[in-house]
């Protein structure tokens, strides 16, 4: 099961799990749209990954299975991924 982590890792905007703006990769690390398009170019910068939309977990779900409320934020923010 998805962690549906709480905030993008690099600008900390909040990401509720109800959130379309925010991208992932298949660890789960978390970005908002923004960051992933502009800074990172579609790529995580911890796994190299490609990072994808999150899916949205149906509220009813969310009362069993609850999303994560630890937030993960790089001190120094994100720098662009350099492309391979």
């Amino acid at each position: 099961m998805l962690e549906l982590r709480p905030n993008c890792e690099c600008c900390d905007k909040d990401l509720p799990a109800e959130s379309r703006e925010a991208m992932m990769c298949s660890f789960e690390c978390t970005y908002c749209i923004s960051c992933a398009e502009t800074v990172l170019g579609g790529i995580c910068p911890n796994c190299s990954g490609e990072l994808v939309r999150r899916p949205v977990r149906p509220v009813a779900a969310l009362i069993r299975n609850p999303a994560s409320t630890k937030r993960v934020l790089k001190a120094e923010g994100c720098a662009p991924v350099k492309a391979a």
